[in-house]
């Protein structure tokens, strides 16, 4: 009598525990890597250093660090444009630094596993 719902050559289940095995072993380091990732610090200056806006590596923004010479009450924007260029810049590294991180899990999959940074 031909058992249903069986695996053939009854070879699949030790593979299907090895395979769990491995996934419950790359969740841990996946963990243990974003831990290591939200204690990281990145900076980024604009305006040639006047501005330093500086991020965690769970993309918080820290600080942000003016020189006296760039704040002028007579050119709010240009200050304004100064500190979004140095942020944005913060957090493309932040991006850049966990995307390589991951890719060392994902095999270069990156975007197409959902949850993953």
């Amino acid at each position: 009598m031909a058992k249903r719902g069986g695996f053939p050559g009854g070879g699949m289940p030790g593979n299907m525990a090895n395979l769990m095995k491995q996934a419950q072993k790359m969740q841990r380091q996946m963990e243990e890597q974003a831990k290591e990732m939200e204690t990281k610090e990145f900076s980024a200056t604009a305006g040639g250093g006047a501005v330093e806006a500086t991020v965690s590596g769970s993309k918080q923004l820290l600080k942000v660090k003016l020189e006296e010479e760039v704040v002028d009450p007579d050119d709010i924007e240009m200050l304004e444009d100064l500190i979004v260029a140095a942020v944005n810049e913060a957090m493309d590294k932040a991006n850049e630094a966990s995307a390589s991180a991951m890719s060392k899990f994902t095999g270069g999959m990156g975007g197409q596993m959902p949850g993953l940074f």
